[in-house]
C-alpha cells in the first residue's frame, strides 16, 4: 500500500513536501516515482528514483525545482518542491516499479497511491 501525503494549497513561489509511506518489506528493492495529473490532462512523469537512492530521473518541467529523495529504513520516498507555479496544480501519485529507475511510463509502475491534491495560486 502506498500512502501520499503533505499536499495542499499553497502561492506561486512556496515550496511543498510530499511524502509516500510504502508498506510491505520489499520497498527497499523498488524503483519509486511520482506522477501527477493537472486538470484536464493525461498523467504526467515527474520524477523517479532507484532502489538505493543512486539514480534520480526528473521531467524537464520540474528538473532544478524539485527533488526526489528515499529514506529505506523508513518506507518512505518524499518529493520537495520549491518555487511552485500555477502549472504546478495537480493530483500527485506516488507509484513502485520493478523495473529500473529510468522508467517514466506509467503503464510500467505496478502499484499505485490514492493521490494527494496540490492546489498553487497565484
Amino acid at each position: 500500500q502506498l500512502v501520499e501525503s503533505g499536499g495542499g494549497l499553497v502561492q506561486a513561489g512556496g515550496s511543498l513536501r510530499l511524502s509516500c509511506a510504502v508498506s510491505g518489506r520489499t520497498f527497499s528493492y523498488y524503483t519509486m516515482g511520482w506522477f501527477r495529473q493537472g486538470p484536464g490532462k493525461e498523467r504526467e512523469f515527474v520524477a523517479s528514483i532507484s532502489w538505493l537512492g543512486r539514480s534520480t530521473y526528473y521531467a524537464d518541467s520540474v528538473k532544478g525545482r524539485f527533488t526526489i529523495s528515499r529514506d529505506n529504513a523508513k518506507n518512505t520516498v518524499y518529493l520537495q518542491m520549491n518555487s511552485l507555479n500555477v502549472e504546478d496544480t495537480a493530483v500527485y501519485f506516488c507509484a513502485a516499479t520493478s523495473r529500473n529507475s529510468g522508467t517514466t511510463a506509467s503503464y510500467e509502475y505496478e502499484r499505485w497511491g490514492q493521490g494527494t491534491q496540490v492546489t498553487v495560486s497565484s
